[in-house]
């Protein structure tokens, strides 16, 4: 016991400071590494991203315990999420919320009974860029131009506490549609923007023109 009373005698600003970091990590702000490229061009590999973790809910600490619902999940939100399905923690864009209708014809979405718009600002010869109108919310997307399953999928409607999310590199992200709706209870908050962004093909160099760059 003495042992331990002289560490913290001696580090107890330092002590107080890891939990109080830990605590607000926890329950306020987060930051999470992306490792794939399942939100191109929006996010690319490397982007360490700032996620607000009181975008929907105030939560115990260090818990997934909701003390109160501040706020729902809008169509266009980028979140984090742990999912269950896919064991492992997601980042995706909210495409559908509780009631919506959403069908996917041809890679583009059709959100009860009306089609967004698009409008094409790159091409190559295997995939196109555009900007896809998520009621207000303009945002980029990638769409392959060899057909896939993934291309297509059933007028779904969206139940109580359910989220359908997708990927803005959308031949190339299991999202929704490979791993169901994602449970409100899922969700760890909404992604902001980028803190810094590591270029792995580049020696693990700070990308410049991507720092605290905001999502959209």
């Amino acid at each position: 016991m003495k042992y331990l009373y002289k560490i913290w005698k001696n580090n107890r600003s330092l002590i107080v400071f890891i939990s109080l970091m830990c605590v607000f990590r926890s329950a306020v702000a987060d930051w999470y590494e992306v490792p794939t490229g399942s939100m191109q061009p929006t996010i690319v590999e490397g982007d360490r991203i700032l996620t607000d973790k009181m975008a929907y809910d105030l939560r115990v600490p260090f818990t997934k315990i909701s003390l109160v619902k501040l706020a729902e999940p809008q169509a266009g939100d980028i979140i984090v999420f742990d999912s269950v399905a896919a064991q492992n923690r997601l980042i995706k864009r909210v495409i559908g919320v509780p009631g919506d209708t959403v069908a996917l014809v041809n890679n583009q979405l059709v959100i009860n009974g009306e089609k967004l718009n698009y409008e094409t600002v790159a091409e190559t010869a295997i995939n196109r860029v555009e900007i896809e109108n998520l009621h207000g919310i303009k945002h980029t997307v990638k769409l392959a131009k060899q057909r896939s399953y993934m291309q297509n999928f059933d007028p779904l409607i969206i139940p109580t506490d359910m989220y359908l999310a997708m990927g803005d590199n959308r031949d190339n992200s299991a999202d929704s549609r490979v791993i169901g709706l994602v449970p409100r209870a899922e969700l760890l908050g909404r992604a902001k923007r980028v803190i810094v962004s590591l270029d792995y093909d580049d020696y693990y160099l700070p990308r410049k023109n991507r720092l605290l760059k905001e999502l959209q």
